[in-house]
C-alpha cells in the first residue's frame, strides 16, 4: 500500500496542522502530552481543550454528519492523531467516550440512544467510564458476578467492579452485567449504561504507587437505569463488550503510539546530556527500544491497510496491543537504566508527597498496560487460537 499522501490527504493534513497552530496555543500547549487518557495532570486545562476540539468537530470526526461528525475516513483520522501526536497536544480526555463507547454506540445502538448520547460526548458535557472489570472478573470478563434485575421499567444493578479508570470523573458508565440469573460464562450478559451520580453507587479511588488515584473500585448497590439503557439486545451483552474491547486494544491506540515517538526522542537525548549513550549496554537497549518502535509502526500500518479494506480489525488487534504494551514496558525499564542511580531518587513536594518526572511515571504506568483491555496472558491466546488457528487452551 502506497502511504504518501494524496492531493487530498495532503490539503487535509494542511488543514489540522494550521487549525493546531491557531487553537494549540498558551496553557494549552503548555500541558503537553503528559501520560495518557488516565493521567489527571492538568485536568480543567484539558477539559477546556477537549471542548475546543468538540466545538470545532474534531470530537467525532468519524461520525456521520447526521450526528455532529464530520464523516472522515478512516485514513484521515490517522493524519489528523498523526499531526496531534507531532504537535505536542494534550492527552484526550474524551478517550473512553469518544474511543470506545461512541463507536460501539454507532454499531449498536438505537437511534433514539445515538441522538441521546453523542452530542453530550462531542460538547464534552458527559464523560464516559468502563465498567468491565471485577475482582474475581478480569481478564476472565466472561466471570462477571454484578447482576442487573429488571423492576418496572428500570434495571437495578448491584454488584462490583474494579480498576474503572477516571470513575470518579465520569457521568456515566457502560456496565456489563449478568442479567439471566441462570446463565453462565459469557452467555446472559447485557451491556447497560448507567448514569454514575445518584444512590446507589459508591467510587473509591485505589491511590497507586505514582501518587495518583486515576484507577477505581465502584460499587452498585441498588443503582438504577432506564430500561431502555441497553446497548444491543439483552442477553447480548458479550458481543458488544467485545467490540468495544476491539476499539480499545485496535484503532484507539493508534494515536498513542505515534506518541512513542516523542518519548525515544526525549530518552535519547536523556542518554547524550548524562554522557551514557556511548556504554555498549545501554546503546544496545536503546538502540532495540528504537528498533521496537518502527516494528510498532509498520504493524499499524498493517492494522490501517485491514480498516481500509475490511472495514473493521479482527483479533489481529491483540498483536498491536501485545506488541505496544511489553515495548512500552520495556522501554521504562530502559529509562531507568539510563538514569542510573538518579532513578531512585524523586523530588519531594511542600505537601510531603513525592513529585515523578516523565520517566519515573512512564516506567511505574506502564506496569498497568499489560493488563488493563485483556493482560498480555489474554492477548497471547486471543492471537494464538484466533489469529493463528492453533487448538484451544485446556478448560
Amino acid at each position: 500500500m502506497d502511504f504518501r499522501d494524496t492531493p487530498e490527504e495532503a490539503a487535509f493534513r494542511a488543514e489540522v496542522r494550521a487549525w493546531l497552530a491557531e487553537h494549540l496555543t498558551g496553557e494549552f500547549a503548555a500541558l503537553g502530552p503528559g501520560g495518557g487518557p488516565a493521567d489527571e495532570t492538568g485536568w480543567d486545562v484539558r477539559l477546556e481543550w477537549e471542548r475546543v476540539l468538540g466545538a470545532d468537530r474534531w470530537v467525532g470526526m468519524s461520525w456521520p454528519e447526521a450526528y455532529g461528525g464530520r464523516a472522515l475516513e478512516f485514513g484521515l483520522q490517522v493524519i489528523f492523531n498523526e499531526e496531534y501526536a507531532r504537535a505536542n497536544a494534550p492527552a484526550r480526555v474524551s478517550f473512553f467516550g469518544e474511543g470506545l463507547f461512541a463507536p460501539t454506540l454507532i454499531q449498536f445502538g438505537t437511534e433514539e440512544q445515538k441522538q441521546r448520547f453523542l452530542p453530550g460526548i462531542q460538547r464534552v458535557e458527559e464523560l464516559w467510564c468502563q465498567g468491565f472489570s471485577e475482582p474475581n472478573a478480569g481478564s476472565d470478563l466472561a466471570n462477571v458476578q454484578t447482576k442487573a434485575v429488571l423492576d418496572g421499567d428500570e434495571w437495578v444493578i448491584t454488584g462490583q467492579k474494579v480498576w474503572t479508570t477516571l470513575a470518579h470523573r465520569a457521568d456515566w458508565c457502560f456496565v456489563v452485567c449478568r442479567t439471566d440469573p441462570e446463565s453462565s460464562s459469557h452467555h446472559g450478559l447485557s451491556y447497560l449504561l448507567c448514569p454514575m451520580h445518584q444512590p446507589g453507587i459508591e467510587v473509591r479511588p485505589l491511590r497507586q504507587m505514582t501518587g495518583s488515584s486515576e484507577f477505581n473500585e465502584v460499587f452498585f448497590d441498588g443503582a438504577r437505569t432506564a430500561k431502555d439503557n441497553v446497548l444491543g439486545a439483552v442477553g447480548e451483552g458479550w458481543k458488544v463488550a467485545m467490540a468495544t474491547l476491539g476499539f480499545e486494544r485496535g484503532t484507539a491506540f493508534l494515536s498513542q503510539q505515534l506518541a512513542f515517538e516523542h518519548e525515544v526522542a526525549a530518552l535519547l537525548d536523556e542518554a547524550h546530556k548524562r554522557g551514557v549513550a556511548s556504554d555498549p549496554v545501554l546503546r544496545d537497549e536503546l538502540a532495540n527500544r528504537y528498533t521496537g518502535l518502527q516494528v510498532m509502526r509498520f504493524n499499524g500500518m498493517r492494522m490501517l491497510t485491514a480498516m481500509l479494506k475490511h472495514g473493521t480489525l479482527g483479533p489481529e488487534a491483540s498483536i498491536g496491543k501485545l506488541f505496544w504494551t511489553s515495548w512500552h514496558r520495556r522501554f521504562g525499564e530502559t529509562a531507568m537504566d539510563v538514569m542510573g542511580a538518579d532513578a531512585l531518587l524523586v523530588d519531594r513536594a511542600s505537601d510531603g508527597a513525592y513529585e515523578l518526572d516523565d520517566l519515573h511515571r512512564i516506567f511505574m504506568a506502564s506496569r498497568a498496560e499489560t493488563i488493563y483491555a485483556g493482560s498480555s496472558e489474554i492477548q497471547h491466546n486471543i492471537i494464538g487460537e484466533r489469529v493463528l488457528g492453533l487448538p484451544r487452551e485446556p478448560r
